[in-house]
């Protein structure tokens, strides 16, 4: 019978590439990695890795081994998601990766609430975008992802996760004090291109948006935080669309201005399909709800 360690030291090899990387995603010593894939070799019959430069690759027979052994730890995953809802207890470390904007405005609340209902929890947070929360869920690194998508720049899941919205975020127009758009009523952005614009940077997916949205427009400014960009439109320097649940706050000097059409991305949360039945998983799902029916917006 083929141990289950040994095969899930085998999955992580396939899916990090080195055994350096595997020993970290399953909190063990390189050493005890190896010591894994040597024994599980012996116990196949087969050559299961070869060297690849400095990492290694599947053989045929490790492909093999690796396709199956996908479907027996997920297999596995819900076996010990069904179990701990038999039990139905809230305890050990929930992983939660959230993008800049949702740790700011909603992690408090949520990691408060658990904290405070679940005391044999471990709550972790993670900032990241989407494609590495989603990566790293998918992997297992994390247990639930706080992600958001504009209708114009859509994102795909992994394989085997699944979501559940938190609900609408809409952006409005944000201009400095006494620019001849405050306090007006609601612009649309191709009448605002000719201004100088601040926006995120290349490869987030507020600037996936913003380029297919304003496609003549080249910001002058290229800031992440959306705190950062408030401070350079109350300087004077710009103006910007910034979403409601990243203004926790309006500094003194900046106007909001409504847009038309409205700008909404979805807010939501991901976990694994196989994890699903976990009360932990249901908790912390339950706590990001909460959390985000208490946002603060500005």
């Amino acid at each position: 019978m083929i141990d289950l360690a040994r095969l899930r030291a085998l999955h992580a090899v396939a899916t990090y590439g080195t055994v350096t990387g595997a020993a970290r995603a399953l909190y063990l010593t390189p050493s005890a990695v190896s010591q894994h894939l040597a024994k599980l070799e012996r116990e196949t019959g087969s050559a299961l890795l070869e060297k690849d430069g400095r990492g290694l690759r599947l053989t045929e027979a490790g492909r093999v081994l690796v396709r199956h052994a996908a479907n027996v730890l997920a297999a596995v995953e819900e076996a010990e998601a069904a179990l701990a809802a038999h039990h139905d207890t809230v305890t050990g470390r929930l992983v939660i990766a959230a993008f800049p904007t949702a740790c700011r405005s909603l992690a408090p609340v949520a990691l408060s609430r658990l904290l405070g209902e679940h005391p044999g929890l471990e709550p972790a947070l993670r900032e990241c975008g989407n494609a590495i929360s989603l990566d790293l869920v998918a992997r297992g690194e994390a247990d639930v992802a706080v992600i958001d998508e504009w209708p114009e720049a859509r994102i795909s899941l992994p394989a085997g996760v699944s979501q559940s919205e938190l609900g609408p975020d809409v952006a409005d127009l944000v201009v400095p004090v006494g620019h001849p758009l405050a306090g007006g009523g609601p612009v649309r952005l191709t009448d605002v291109v000719g201004q100088r614009w601040v926006a995120s940077t290349p490869g987030s997916i507020c600037h996936d948006w913003f380029t297919r949205v304003m496609p003549d427009v080249w910001p002058a400014f290229h800031v992440d935080e959306f705190e950062t960009q408030l401070t350079l439109i109350a300087a004077g320097l710009g103006v910007a669309v910034i979403p409601r649940l990243a203004r926790t706050s309006l500094p003194a000097g900046v106007a909001v201005v409504p847009v038309e059409p409205v700008p909404t991305r979805r807010v939501g949360v991901a976990w694994r399909t196989a994890s699903g039945a976990r009360p932990a998983i249901n908790a912390a799902i339950e706590a990001l709800h909460h959390a985000w029916r208490h946002r603060a917006t500005g």
